[in-house]
């Protein structure tokens, strides 16, 4: 592939994006522990595994109020975004943006399918390739369009949830039992769960293989293709009116973070209220309560991201979004990376901590991965262009080897 269809030069890079995106990176793990630490139904029914008093009260409240869907839905719409600057970089440069971006969504899928089936069943990256593959056609459409697109394609999602909730009353008695098996397990499928986790690595497979092929073809029909795909097409329409360059002015990006907490937080807090005057009550809970967070947590989303962007335009608050575009910059190897750690840490083929972390304790963790990942990251691109993970997804892309280390630290000539 011509050499002038390579990566992104640094200076191509478009700062506020990349702050915005280590800062989503961040904020996911938040949500992605309780999948790590525990077993799968506490993630959607809190009251399904552990302790919900007290500080884990606390930590599951405002970690689903300010984080649940909130830091997918910003990955989602720079995805969208993401696309749409790939592609006209290498319009400019006269390339084929179909071809770059097929293969570039080949090998994610290849990555995440590997993230999937050997490590965490959690991967998020077989569902976005997949999504990447089926919005391409839409980059050409205008703003305002892709923007009505995007919140129907939303909207189909909770449609489909809304519908299996009504629909209740006609399923066969097998599905029935599944769901409420799924939703809050009994304890010989809860000790079968742990064991597993506990257990080596070949052990998890029998818990991961299945848990990954149900997110991979159901849950991806019945919700993800939705939600993310459509975020996508609207990350797609704020793209081309200029809405995460930092470039709007301190008003607007003020007016976002007060819709987050006049709109969208009463909106998800109101849902945590009925969810718990259900008493998490599988057919309200799943298919009715869930609505709550799935339409606020936009709102929500949006301010964060007006509150990230205020500190990209303020000059005094290059100690918070410096680091923070490291991490963003290296995002696809600090996802990985967050994986590797948390199954070291839960897993029995190292410490073997699965079952055995309450909610406050998990966040403590979180904390020390942070830390991790924000100082790892900043010593990283000081000598390297890329992190290990976006330099070998770029070679493959562009079948070509970018330079990896910074041109003053590659040796001189002989």
């Amino acid at each position: 592939m011509d050499s002038r269809l390579g990566p992104a030069l640094e200076s191509e890079r478009l700062t506020s994006l990349d702050t915005l995106r280590g800062f989503a990176v961040l904020g996911i793990l938040v949500i992605n522990i309780q999948s790590f630490a525990m077993p799968f139904a506490a993630y959607f029914n809190p009251t399904a595994y552990g302790n919900l008093e007290g500080a884990n009260y606390c930590t599951w409240f405002f970690s689903h109020v300010l984080a649940d869907q909130k830091f997918m839905t910003i990955f989602s719409l720079l995805f969208g975004a993401g696309l749409l600057l790939l592609t006209s970089r290498v319009e400019s440069r006269g390339g084929s943006p179909a071809r770059v971006h097929y293969s570039r969504m080949a090998w994610l899928l290849v990555f995440g399918l590997l993230h999937a089936y050997l490590l965490w069943y959690g991967d998020i990256l077989v569902l976005y390739a997949f999504c990447g593959l089926l919005i391409y056609p839409c980059r050409k459409l205008r703003p305002w369009l892709l923007l009505l697109l995007g919140l129907l394609v939303i909207a189909i999602g909770s449609g489909i949830s809304l519908l299996g909730g009504l629909s209740m009353r006609y399923w066969p008695p097998e599905e029935l039992a599944k769901l409420l098996s799924d939703w809050q397990p009994p304890p010989a499928v809860i000790a079968q769960e742990v064991a597993a986790y506990r257990g080596g690595w070949f052990a998890q497979m029998h818990a991961r293989v299945p848990a990954s092929f149900e997110f991979q073809t159901f849950v991806i029909f019945v919700w993800g293709m939705w939600r993310a795909g459509g975020l996508m097409l609207v990350g797609m329409a704020l793209h081309k009116l200029h809405f995460f360059g930092a470039e709007r002015s301190r008003a607007f990006y003020v007016v976002l973070i007060a819709l987050a907490v006049f709109a969208g937080l009463p909106t998800v807090l109101y849902g945590v209220q009925r969810n718990f005057a259900a008493n998490w009550n599988v057919r309200y809970s799943f298919f009715f309560g869930q609505q709550f967070n799935y339409w606020g947590s936009l709102l929500v989303s949006l301010g964060w991201i007006g509150l990230i962007l205020l500190a990209c335009k303020a000059p005094r608050a290059g100690w918070l979004t410096r680091p923070l575009a490291a991490v963003g910059r290296m995002a696809f190897s600090n996802y990985i990376l967050q994986t590797l750690i948390c199954t070291t840490l839960f897993y029995g083929h190292g410490v073997g901590l699965f079952g055995r972390v309450e909610r406050a304790g998990q966040f403590a963790i979180v904390a020390g991965v942070w830390a991790v990942l924000l100082i790892f990251s900043s010593l990283w691109l000081r000598n390297f262009q890329f992190g290990p993970l976006e330099w070998l997804w770029r070679a493959l892309t562009y079948w070509q080897r970018p330079a990896f280390r910074r041109p003053s630290l590659q040796p001189a000539a002989q």
